[in-house]
C-alpha cells in the first residue's frame, strides 16, 4: 500500500495529500490486447477469463486532467463488451485515438483499465484545471469531449470526439486510480456512501437524457411510460424519473422477484411478459412482434385506460418493434444501446401511418449530467445497488451483469475497504431513510437461493 493511500485511507486533508507521491503503479481490473480472439467460435464468451485485477502504469497527467483515488465503481453493459471483445475489440479505438498523438497517444497499450463510473477523492489536477482541487468529494460522468470542437458547445454528444471514458478510452473507473478530464467531474452526493454514488452516473444520467432532458422524448405530467427492463441501472432511474415528472409508470419486467423489486420503487402499473406469452424470444418475426404488441397494448389499456405515449427501450431487437407498434399516435420511442441485439425491425406503417417518432439517445451532455446530479443530492432520486463486489472479484462482478440475473446496479468496492463509507451529509441520509436509498438491495425473502447477492436480472 503506497503512503498515499494510506494517508487517503486515514481522511487526511488536501495539504498531507498533495505532500504524497503518487505511486507508479496501481491495481486495476484490465484487457489484455494479447486475449483478444481467445474466445474463437465460443458462444459464451466469459469475461471472467478476460478481465484481469493487477498491477498497470500511472500514466502521465494532462494539463486539463485530474487523478481520482477511487473509492468504489461499477458494472456498465459496455464493460462487458470490452471484455468479450465485441461487438469490436476496444484497442481498435484505442489506436485509432492515439493517432491524433500528443497525450491521446497514452491510450494505446497492450492493456485497457475498464469502467466507466467512478466516485473517489481527487489527488492530483493538471496546470489547466481550475475548479477542482486535491481533497474534493466528486463522481465521475463517463463522457470525454473535445472542448475546442464546435459541435461540443451545442451539445456535447454531437462532437465528433465525443469518447466514453474506460470503454472508448483507457485508464478507466474500476481501479484504485483514475485520470479523467476535469469536465468528466460533478460533486458527490453527501448523503450517499461511495459505492452507492459510484453507481449512478452513467446509467442514470443516460436515462435523464432519454426521458427529461429537451434532447429526449421531453415526459410531462401524466405521460404514460412504458419502461422494458424496468428493474435494470436504466429502467430503474427512469421509472423514478417517470413518477418524479407525474407520469404513470409501466414497468416490464421477467419474474415475480423483480416485480417485487419494482413496487419497491412505487411503479404504477408491472407487468410480467411471460405472463403475458413474451416469454425470452431474442428475435421475434414480424407477425409475432404484432401479436405480442397487441396483447401489450390490451394489458396496459386494461390497466391504465389508454396506451403508452412513450417507450423506453434499451433491450433492442427482441422489443423494438413491440415498442414502436404499442405507443399511441403520435408516440414516441426513445433508444440507447441494444442489449438483445442491434439489428431493430419494425413494420414502418405503423411508425409513418401514425406519425410515431424514434429518438436515438447516447449518454449524456455535462449539463444534463448536472441536473441528474443535482436530483441525487436533492434525494429525489436513489441509488439501485443490488450487490457489491470487491475490486478483486470483478470478474464475478461483471460476469452476473453478462447474464443479467443482475438488478438495478452491480457496485465495486476499489480503495474503500468496506461498505458504507464516504457519507458528509448524515442528516439527510437519515430524514430520506435506508429503504429509500437501497430499494433494490436483498431483504428476507427476496434472495435468490443460488446467491444472496444476487436478484434475478433485468431482461
Amino acid at each position: 500500500m503506497s503512503s498515499l493511500v494510506e494517508a487517503l485511507l486515514h481522511g487526511a486533508g488536501p495539504g498531507e495529500l498533495e505532500r504524497y507521491e503518487l505511486p507508479a503503479e496501481y491495481a486495476a481490473a484490465h484487457i489484455r490486447a494479447a486475449d483478444v480472439g481467445i474466445f474463437g467460435d465460443t458462444a459464451d464468451k466469459d469475461v471472467r477469463r478476460t478481465l484481469h485485477v493487477g498491477d498497470v502504469p500511472m500514466p502521465a497527467l494532462a494539463p486539463d486532467e485530474v487523478v481520482v483515488a477511487v473509492m468504489a465503481s461499477s458494472v456498465n453493459y459496455n464493460t462487458v463488451w470490452s471484455a468479450a471483445f465485441e461487438p469490436v475489440p476496444t484497442f481498435e479505438f484505442l489506436k485509432r485515438y492515439a493517432r491524433q498523438g500528443g497525450y491521446a497517444a497514452r491510450h494505446d497499450l497492450p492493456h485497457q483499465v475498464v469502467g466507466s463510473d467512478a466516485a473517489g477523492i481527487v489527488v492530483r489536477v493538471g496546470a489547466g484545471v481550475r475548479r477542482w482541487r486535491v481533497g474534493d468529494h466528486v463522481v465521475v460522468g463517463c463522457v470525454q469531449v473535445d472542448e475546442q470542437e464546435p459541435a461540443s458547445h451545442a451539445d456535447a454528444m454531437l462532437g465528433t470526439d465525443q469518447r466514453i471514458w474506460g470503454y472508448e478510452t483507457n485508464f478507466g473507473g474500476l481501479a484504485h486510480f483514475t485520470v479523467v478530464r476535469a469536465s468528466q467531474l460533478l460533486p458527490k452526493p453527501g448523503h450517499l456512501t461511495w459505492e452507492e454514488s459510484a453507481g449512478v452516473m452513467l446509467t442514470a444520467a443516460t436515462s435523464y437524457r432519454m426521458l427529461v432532458s429537451d434532447k429526449g422524448a421531453r415526459i410531462k405530467q401524466g405521460d404514460v411510460v412504458l419502461v422494458w427492463g424496468a428493474t435494470g441501472g436504466l429502467g430503474a432511474f427512469a421509472v423514478q424519473m417517470v413518477k418524479n415528472a407525474g407520469g404513470i409508470a409501466v414497468g416490464v419486467v421477467g419474474s415475480e422477484r423483480k416485480a417485487r423489486a419494482l413496487r419497491r420503487l412505487g411503479c404504477d402499473v408491472i407487468i410480467n411478459r411471460n405472463e403475458i406469452g413474451m416469454g425470452r424470444d431474442a428475435a421475434p418475426t414480424p407477425e409475432r412482434t404484432v401479436e405480442l404488441g397487441k396483447r401489450l397494448g390490451r394489458e396496459i389499456r386494461r390497466q391504465v385506460g389508454e396506451d403508452p405515449h412513450v417507450a423506453f427501450d434499451y433491450i433492442g431487437r427482441a422489443t423494438f418493434g413491440i415498442s414502436v407498434f404499442v405507443v399511441r399516435k403520435g408516440g414516441t420511442v426513445v433508444t440507447c444501446g441494444s442489449s438483445t441485439g442491434y439489428d431493430h425491425h419494425f413494420d414502418n406503417r405503423y411508425l409513418w401511418m401514425n406519425l410515431k417518432r424514434i429518438v436515438g439517445s447516447h449518454a449524456a451532455n455535462l449539463q444534463e449530467q448536472a441536473e441528474c446530479n443535482r436530483l441525487f443530492r436533492l434525494g429525489h432520486l436513489s441509488p439501485v445497488l443490488s450487490a457489491v463486489y470487491p475490486l478483486r472479484e470483478v470478474g464475478e462482478a461483471a460476469r452476473l451483469v453478462q447474464q443479467n440475473r443482475h438488478t438495478g446496479k452491480v457496485g465495486v468496492l476499489c480503495l474503500a475497504p468496506r461498505e458504507g463509507l464516504g457519507v458528509t451529509d448524515p442528516e439527510l441520509r437519515a430524514r430520506i431513510g435506508e429503504a429509500r436509498l437501497n430499494p433494490f438491495r436483498d431483504t428476507p425473502g427476496d434472495a435468490d437461493p443460488a446467491s444472496s447477492a444476487v436478484l434475478e436480472g433485468a431482461v
